[in-house]
Order: C-alpha cells, then sequence, then structure tokens
C-alpha cells in the first residue's frame, strides 16, 4: 500500500509512455529502445562502482579510432551498449566513438527504424582517479530509399533531426537524463529496486551563471577571441569550475547555468570534442532546457556532418552566456 502524501515513483519508461500524447514520438516502441540503454547503463554502472575491485582500471594497450589509449572500461562499457541495443528489433544502426565503422543490426524492412550513435563511457582516462564519468547517447531515424551499402548516409543527418539524446553520469549518485524534444528529464538510479527514478522533470537551465569551464593550461593556444573572454571573465569576477570530465561539466552546467568552452587550438584546428557523439547530443538537451549552443560560428545543431568522426569546438551553457562568449568570437 502506498503511503500518504508520498508520490508514486516513475520510472524511464512509464513517464516515456505518459508523455506520449504530448510527444508522439514517445511511443511502447520507443519505450522499448529506452529501456536497451537504461540496461546498458545500470551494467557499466556496476563496473563503475566495483573498478577498483575487479581488474578493469588501466588502458588496453590499444589505440581507438580517434588516436586514444583505451581504457578498459571503455572496451566493457561499448560491447554492453552494443549487446543490449543489439536485440531491439527496432534498432537498425548503431555508431560508437570507439569502432572505427558503424554497425548494421537489422534492415529497415524489419522494423529497424532507428540509430544510435554513442560514446559508451565518457571520460574513461580519469577513472582511475575516481572521477566521474558517463554515457551519452544520440538518437536517429533511418532515411528511407537509402542502399544498406551506403549507411553513412543515414547517419550523417544535423542534430536538429535527433529524436532523441541523453546522458548518463556515474557518480554520487547515477543519473540519467533525456529529451525527446518535449524538455528535459531527469532520473536517478534507486540501487534499492535497480531502476531509475523520476528526480528532476522539465529542468530550465538558469538564464545567466557566472561560470565558466574551459581547460585553460591550452589558453595561448585559443583563438584571440576566446583569450579576450577569459580576460574579460577574470575580471568580471567569473568563477572557474572545470572537471575534465564532459558529462560532469555539462551536468552542472545544466543545473547551476553559466558555459562550457572547447575552443579550438593550434594542435587541434577543428576542435576536439566529436559533433555526432558529443556536441550534437548535449546542444539538443541545452536547447532543450532554454540554454544554447555553437561551434564559435553557427548553431551546432544546424551543422551538416562530413564524417563520422567529424570534430568540433563546443560552446554551451546559458543562453546569456553563450552569447557573451560570442560577441568576443564571432
Amino acid at each position: 500500500m502506498a503511503h500518504k502524501g508520498r508520490p508514486p515513483l516513475v520510472t524511464v519508461q512509464s513517464h516515456i509512455l505518459e508523455r506520449q500524447r504530448a510527444h508522439p514520438l514517445a511511443t511502447g516502441d520507443f519505450s522499448w529502445l529506452l529501456s536497451g540503454i537504461t540496461l546498458a547503463t545500470k551494467v557499466i554502472e556496476s563496473q563503475v562502482r566495483r573498478a577498483g575491485i575487479v581488474d578493469v582500471y588501466g588502458e588496453t594497450g590499444d589505440v581507438n579510432v580517434q588516436g586514444e589509449l583505451v581504457q578498459k572500461l571503455d572496451v566493457i562499457a561499448n560491447e554492453t551498449i552494443l549487446r543490449s541495443l543489439g536485440y531491439r528489433g527496432n534498432v537498425g544502426i548503431m555508431a560508437s566513438e570507439e569502432d572505427d565503422e558503424p554497425h548494421i543490426i537489422k534492415e529497415a524492412e524489419d522494423g529497424a527504424k532507428y540509430i544510435v550513435l554513442f560514446d559508451p563511457l565518457d571520460g574513461s582516462s580519469n577513472i582511475d582517479v575516481n572521477i566521474s564519468v558517463g554515457t551519452i547517447f544520440s538518437i536517429l531515424r533511418r532515411k528511407p530509399g537509402i542502399d544498406r551499402n551506403a549507411v553513412n548516409d543515414h547517419i550523417l543527418q544535423p542534430g536538429v533531426e535527433q529524436v532523441a539524446a541523453g546522458y548518463v553520469i556515474y557518480s554520487s549518485s547515477t543519473v540519467f537524463a533525456y529529451t525527446t524534444g518535449d524538455g528535459v528529464h531527469m532520473f536517478t538510479l534507486d540501487p534499492l529496486i535497480g531502476a531509475y527514478v523520476l528526480t528532476r522533470e522539465d529542468v530550465r537551465m538558469p538564464e545567466k551563471g557566472k561560470t565558466y569551464s574551459v581547460n585553460e593550461a591550452y589558453c595561448r593556444s585559443f583563438p584571440e577571441g576566446t583569450r579576450r573572454y577569459l580576460d574579460w571573465a577574470k575580471t568580471a569576477d567569473y568563477k572557474l569550475r572545470y572537471v575534465g570530465s564532459l558529462v560532469a561539466d555539462f551536468h552542472r552546467t545544466l543545473l547551476r547555468g553559466g558555459v562550457f568552452l572547447y575552443p579550438p587550438t593550434d594542435d587541434a584546428p577543428e576542435g576536439k570534442l566529436r559533433l555526432l557523439y558529443e556536441a550534437n547530443p548535449l546542444s539538443f538537451l541545452a536547447e532543450q532546457a532554454g540554454g544554447a549552443a555553437s561551434d564559435g560560428q553557427r548553431r551546432i545543431l544546424e551543422k551538416v556532418p562530413k564524417s563520422l568522426h567529424q570534430r568540433t569546438p563546443l560552446i554551451v551553457g546559458s543562453k546569456s552566456e553563450v552569447d557573451r562568449v560570442l560577441s568576443f568570437t564571432s
């Protein structure tokens, strides 16, 4: 029997179904896809929690397509998501930041209409020192009339075409945030019942926030406009907050406002963050919460990807704070 005055528990799946009148994409079919993501992240969370007990710390000795050393947990997280979603009949194509090429799971004729792009374990190089890490995902619809061999033609869609996006942050608590274009909603994993429970609905990013987040160790190689903004921010008594884990820095910015910057540098003139796996999904979430996201020249969600692992600069956060950065950089 429910206790008087205690609100009912709302899980991710039931939340999607409850809101399907407001958003036609939020069907039982779509809920089945999201349940695969939540299942995978619960498995990943258990591995992250036990990282110091089981042998999952450290590097594998391999280098991924991004030119980065692969961590053992990267491999576990990647395989977990591929297996969890591979059994969902409506998932046709999957692409991971860790893999050279996308995976064709099922043909469109079989009802496999969704594409899932994901960064399986963002910030994994920090796992050995117990810093928050996360999973980021983006969901697109497969395009009709395109040959199966032209798989990139399905995937290379601008961010405005996303039907859903989200992330999970593995920290003092494990939080799942998602949007289907109808606001941003957050769920916290309750370890007692093994389910993500609704804790924040229709999250709004503060319009302003006197916090900036950037790796200032590279400031000498930032563009002049970015350096001028940072000089201004210090004189305006802005506070620097930088974790070095994208999901953690974005999560804080989403809840408290401010701005996160990853500008181009001399070594990475096109930026370092991945457009499809990181910038697009987080920009979708930011805009749905009332924030903004730009590459310094244009809106992130309007960029048409040219390659699977394309990189981009990113300025994301409270709308007025993003506009402030752009007043120096544009």
